[in-house]
């Protein structure tokens, strides 16, 4: 290889000492202490962006002797771990807006025995007592097709759709037609819808 190749010009050399630009650390907060601070330290309550520097042994100390709570009573601990729950942010029952009183009267819906029902939850979790279920839920097609085999309007009630099942298999069982099967199918389309209803608490 020649010596004045170009090659020679990307060898680097390492220098014999560090030339790096070192970051000074500011003194340990410590009493009489003159070590670097390396690590931070939180003041405590109500200073809660605030830090001491300390150097790692120092920190080490602060940290076993540290208690947020200090100072406070019992009752005030106990109420600041609530309020932690939540962030620290207010909180309302459900039904309040912003805290300042019930809901809207126009959201409420009338529920059993005076209960209020403004989302549905009841209704959703199936726990609508029968006579509400008629008068508010939406009809749907399974619904629809078990009140037709029963031969009943869409605003039938428990009552009456119990007196129309008792009606019908009376009417279609063979032991009431000297026992005929003829009307086996019908009498087990009467069964299935009624008993369809009774789990959707229409009865």
């Amino acid at each position: 290889m020649k010596l004045d190749s170009p090659l020679f010009d990307c060898i680097r050399v390492k220098p014999g000492e560090d030339r790096r630009l070192r970051i000074e650390q500011p003194c340990c907060d410590w009493p009489n202490c003159t070590r670097e601070a390396t690590h931070r330290a939180p003041k405590g309550r109500n200073r809660e962006r605030e830090y001491w520097r300390y150097c790692l042994d120092h920190v080490r100390e602060y940290n076993q002797s540290y208690n947020f709570f200090a100072g406070m009573s019992d009752d005030a601990v106990a109420r600041y771990q609530k309020d932690a729950l939540t962030g620290h942010l207010p909180t309302w029952k459900i039904g309040m807006i912003g805290g300042k009183g019930r809901a809207k009267t126009s959201q409420r819906r009338p529920f059993a025995d005076g209960a209020e029902d403004p989302f549905d939850i009841f209704r959703e979790l199936g726990s609508v007592p029968p006579h509400a279920a008629t008068e508010r839920r939406a009809m749907s097609n399974p619904t629809r097709k078990a009140l037709h085999a029963l031969g009943l309007e869409e605003g039938a009630g428990g009552p009456e759709i119990k007196a129309r099942f008792k009606e019908l298999v009376k009417r279609h069982h063979p032991d009431a037609n000297g026992g005929d099967r003829a009307s086996e199918d019908r009498l087990r389309a009467i069964i299935e819808a009624y008993n369809y209803l009774k789990k959707m608490r229409f009865c």
